[in-house]
């Protein structure tokens, strides 16, 4: 049971620490897909809100259909925050797979 406190809080610190490091990628991409969100918005008439909800809805990759763009330059730019949010996913999930490595390393387990 404290080995596994002890890989639980280690992964925690490694996590934070990984974030640290790419956290200034992530806030631009985040800045990125939200500018483009209200692009999109913008040309479709959308609100404010609705455009940027688009944006973290299209770039999460959740993608609920219940806004979807009808003009062909904000269909390319959903394509474009679609690629920004598997970017900024994949940076995430990297993190989190060295801290548990790195975790994993510090409790002797390879």
């Amino acid at each position: 049971m404290r080995a596994m406190k002890d890989l639980r809080r280690n992964f925690v610190r490694e996590f934070w620490r990984g974030l640290a490091i790419v956290w200034p990628i992530v806030s631009l991409l985040l800045i990125f897909m939200a500018l483009l969100g209200w692009v999109v918005g913008m040309r479709e008439g959308w609100p404010l809100g609705d455009g940027l909800y688009f944006s973290f809805v299209t770039g999460l990759t959740i993608g609920y259909g219940d806004l979807v763009p009808k003009d062909g330059l904000a269909r390319s730019l959903a394509v474009v925050i679609g690629m920004a949010g598997i970017v900024m996913t994949g940076l995430i999930v990297a993190v989190g797979v060295h801290a548990l490595r790195k975790a994993l390393e510090d409790q002797g387990i390879h």
